[in-house]
């Protein structure tokens, strides 16, 4: 699908990602649904789609400063398991590149997280977990009106952080319970920080200037990535 031209060249760039997958019915949900939400929020998100390993490359090639986002199935037609991931990282290290899998396996995302996918998600009936992620990384989320105080590396942080609080590491890499790192957003960066203060979803999206319904989004794909049940186990693993 073509990207919607910038009429505006000074205009912010518009935000976008690339979905990989074969089935075509999945792609227009994934699309629909995502640019639906965009919509509600008076945003703009180009969906790229491609069917193959080989159209996916090509298409990043093209695309590549206006795709934040590669979401790649493990099935397609020309890729199977890992080696899809492992050509796609090969060739675009930079890439922010999150499997999309049919089947839960955690010795398959440990192998897919060790070759640079920075999350693996499995395929729900309503895509929540997915669109949970995608609007972790803000493609899909109201932006705060007021910026907080920054980190020294320019990460956003709460006025006041207790001292016993564990660095980020770069502010995008955390230990997940089984001991592997996961990398994080910058939003995600910011949320797990305010979460590990002890503030609660409302103090975090009066402070953020978020609905509490977009911060509860934020913590409960934290915890997915991080392998936490409850907030509390979460704080626990990282203190």
């Amino acid at each position: 699908m073509d990207p919607e031209p910038n009429p505006h060249p000074d205009a912010p760039l518009i935000k976008g990602l690339l979905v990989v997958d074969d089935h075509e019915l999945l792609r227009l949900g994934l699309r629909t649904l995502v640019q639906s939400h965009a919509q509600a929020h008076g945003q703009v998100l180009n969906v790229f789609e491609a069917h193959s390993l080989q159209e996916a490359l090509a298409v990043f090639a093209e695309n590549a400063t206006a795709i934040q986002l590669v979401l790649l199935d493990l099935h397609l037609p020309d890729a199977h398991g890992l080696s899809g991931v492992s050509a796609f990282m090969s060739r675009y290290p930079n890439a922010h590149v999150v499997v999309l899998s049919g089947v839960s396996d955690p010795g398959l995302q440990r192998d897919a997280l060790a070759l640079g996918a920075s999350a693996y998600l499995t395929k729900s009936g309503d895509l929540d977990q997915v669109v949970r992620y995608i609007e972790a990384l803000d493609l899909i989320s109201l932006p705060p009106a007021a910026s907080p105080s920054l980190l020294a590396n320019g990460q956003p942080r709460p006025a006041t952080t207790p001292a016993n609080t564990p660095p980020l590491a770069d502010g995008r890499a955390v230990r997940t319970a089984s001991g592997e790192w996961v990398q994080v957003s910058a939003r995600q960066a910011q949320v797990l920080d305010w979460i590990l203060t002890g503030w609660s979803n409302r103090q975090i999206a009066d402070h953020a200037n978020l609905t509490e319904g977009t911060v509860k989004n934020h913590v409960s794909t934290l915890l997915l990535m991080l392998g936490a049940r409850s907030r509390a186990q979460l704080i626990s693993q990282l203190r």
